[in-house]
């Protein structure tokens, strides 16, 4: 799946607002086997290109707290607002401060976080396999054996903070401005 292709699906599941990992899951398991790892190859390299300690210091402030779990969520959800905010994202954390204005807070319900899209291709892929979305151990490592034969290499990215939690006002003054006081979650 070209990357091309993998945000024009984002950018269609984007269309069904609160339905949008339901649609993403259901246009998932339409396609190839092939086609679902590739889109969860395109989403793991998205996911991997989002682990930086700046952009985890802005989800920090914006959700006045971040763990581990809670900031996969948070680029999942970076992830599920299309090419433009995911790369304005990365690539400047306090673009944040100026996409999270008040009709796009309205619209956005998932906003700063969205669990559910990190399991859409596994999903889809568990339904082609089993006619069911229940979770199946089997058939999740089956799934990760796929990742694996196409080429995804499983290797942990070794993050290192230049950032304490005292130096974020100063590191993010947009965001901080924002949501310091008031975070979203």
């Amino acid at each position: 799946m070209t990357n091309k292709y993998f945000w024009k699906m984002i950018d269609n599941s984007k269309k069904n607002g609160a339905e949008q990992v339901e649609w993403l899951t259901q246009e998932l398991v339409k396609k190839r086997t092939e086609e679902v790892i590739e889109f969860e190859i395109e989403f793991r390299n998205k996911l991997e290109q989002s682990y930086t300690s700046s952009l985890w210091g802005a989800a920090f402030v914006i959700m006045g707290g971040c763990s581990d779990d809670g900031f996969d969520y948070f680029r999942g959800w970076l992830i599920s607002r299309g090419e433009e905010v995911f790369n304005q994202g990365v690539n400047n954390p306090e673009f944040l401060a100026e996409y999270f204005t008040e009709d796009n807070l309205e619209e956005d319900e998932f906003a700063p976080q969205l669990e559910e899209i990190l399991s859409a291709a596994s999903d889809a892929y568990t339904y082609q396999k089993t006619g069911s979305f229940e979770y199946n151990d089997d058939i999740y490592t089956e799934f990760l054996n796929e990742l694996e034969a196409r080429g995804y290499k499983f290797e942990p990215i070794d993050i290192e903070f230049d950032w304490e939690e005292e130096d974020l006002e100063e590191r993010f003054p947009l965001l901080w401005d924002k949501f310091g006081e008031d975070p979203l979650t």
